[in-house]
């Protein structure tokens, strides 16, 4: 591990600490001791130490000479707002910058680990890492000679729309089949998940934005009981990944798809499966309508409803404000 992935494993890990303060309502001077924390968090003291330090920088504990960490404020005055923001890794950068590049078209169907290399200006173990995380999604494979080539995307507004079609159908029926049940662990652990990016005051990397996307509908469709609702939503994840990352930096727009999840989680933990479906299908005609087009242009793309009209208002949704990037779906 490099001196950034150390740095960025201080961040999780000082996030993780205010999650169990949060989540054991400790109150304001509590002591803070390295022993506790590293047993609860299944870690050793050094990184503990490192990850409190952080937490004193934020204002979040308070260190005392000779006698160690001290909560500064009670657990219920800590909002999610205040975690801090994760520092990106090497590799992290170099996926986004490659992801950005294809979208744009910058970047042809086949290169060499050379002239990746060489456009890019990185060494050769962090490229290895990138490119075979990238294989490993589905985004590009490795040819039979030398180079990598791009597996093909939704890099049409027909497929786009196709996908859409077949998602709508699709995803909100796992929701109501007889072999469904939804986890209330799992589910709640996906709730945590979405409200604290929705109080982060900025938007974690995309790759961490799409995981959280894709873990949603996953999640949902492994609920359903039925083994090829989950394989026909993951391939429909990979497919999407490049072209949801050009619009993740729409904050207005990820606070609208995160917002429309919560609501379907909240059906459901209500036991309302029904209108769990309901708000699913809003929810994806809502992002098939903010989507920008594979060739870059954000025109909206118009959803038929009944009235035969397109529109990009979804039934049982309120309306969309006019974001076209950043779909979130």
């Amino acid at each position: 591990m490099d001196r950034r992935e150390k740095r960025q494993a201080q961040y999780v890990l000082a996030n993780m600490v205010v999650d169990l303060v949060r989540s054991r309502s400790l109150k304001a001077g509590h002591h803070l001791t390295e022993q506790w924390l590293a047993q609860e968090l299944s870690v050793s003291r050094t990184p503990v130490r490192a990850a409190l330090r952080l937490l004193a920088d934020a204002g979040l504990v308070e260190s005392r000479a000779r006698q160690g960490f001290f909560l500064a404020k009670d657990a219920d005055e800590i909002d999610r707002s205040q975690s801090l923001t994760v520092p990106s890794t090497p590799e992290q950068d170099l996926y986004a910058s490659v992801v950005r590049d294809r979208i744009s078209g910058g970047l042809p169907d086949s290169m060499t680990q050379t002239e990746f290399a060489r456009r890019y200006a990185v060494n050769r173990i962090v490229l290895l890492r990138v490119l075979s995380r990238m294989a490993d999604e589905g985004l590009i494979a490795r040819n039979k000679g030398q180079g990598w080539t791009f597996q093909p995307g939704l890099d049409s507004a027909r497929a786009l729309r196709a996908s859409y079609d077949f998602r709508v159908t699709l995803e909100p029926a796992g929701l109501l089949l007889a072999s469904f049940f939804a986890d209330p662990v799992v589910l709640n652990r996906l709730r945590s998940d979405h409200e604290t990016v929705l109080a982060a005051p900025s938007p974690p990397p995309p790759g961490i934005l799409f995981e959280l996307d894709a873990a949603f509908h996953e999640t949902l469709a492994s609920f359903s009981g039925n083994a090829y609702f989950v394989q026909a939503v993951q391939q429909q994840n990979r497919l999407r990944r490049l072209l949801e990352y050009q619009g993740y930096e729409n904050r207005h727009r990820i606070r609208i798809w995160i917002a429309e999840h919560l609501a379907v989680l909240e059906a459901l933990a209500n036991g309302d499966r029904q209108q769990a479906a309901r708000r699913l299908t809003a929810h994806l005609e809502n992002a098939l309508s903010a989507s920008p087009s594979p060739d870059g242009t954000v025109e909206p793309i118009a959803v038929p409803q009944p009235n035969g009209r397109g529109s990009t208002r979804a039934l049982g949704c309120n309306p969309v404000p006019d974001v076209h990037a950043g779909a979130g779906s």
